[in-house]
């Protein structure tokens, strides 16, 4: 194993652990619904249940991947822990108006939010998406993920399954 591989790993090691031991949670910021009234992320709620918010955008190709990836197995991970996801659009102002258009075609059952300035995206550390996060029942972040290929969803479900044992 060269210097460069092993410097990666043990980056992405601490990364994770990082991130799991900093169990934080959401700023308290409006993000628009999709019919364009204002409401506060952190009013988000599942009676204790798993919360999971991921950021994409419509030019995105990896984020609607992961996210119809997941609609199709979304009403079983429902019943099976209670999960709700809620999607978070960082289109901006100008590509915004395609956000509902596709939401609705694409027949998502998951709550969509805009975040056109990137307020929340910033106070989150969202750099690059799709990035996905999963709460706890007390809304405290304890787990995030960043991108997406074939089998991340597969990951994210042993998280929830985790948290709603």
């Amino acid at each position: 194993m060269n210097k460069k591989t092993l410097l990666s790993i043990l980056a992405s090691l601490l990364f994770t652990t990082i991130s799991i031991a900093q169990k934080s949670t959401l700023p308290s910021l409006n993000v628009k619904t999709l019919d364009g009234s204002n409401i506060n992320i952190t009013t988000i709620e599942n009676d204790g249940n798993p919360i999971v918010i991921s950021f994409w955008a419509t030019w995105c190709k990896p984020c609607k991947k992961e996210l119809n990836t997941i609609a199709e197995n979304y009403e079983d991970w429902q019943d099976e822990t209670g999960v709700k996801l809620v999607a978070i659009s960082i289109d901006d102002t100008r590509s915004m108006a395609k956000v509902a258009p596709y939401v609705n075609a694409s027949d998502w059952d998951y709550e969509v939010y805009l975040d056109p300035n990137g307020d929340l995206k910033r106070a989150m550390g969202v750099s690059t998406v799709p990035h996905t996060f999963l709460l706890n029942s007390k809304k405290e972040i304890v787990w995030q993920h960043k991108g997406y290929v074939d089998g991340d969803e597969d990951e994210l479900l042993e998280q929830i399954e985790k948290l709603s044992k």
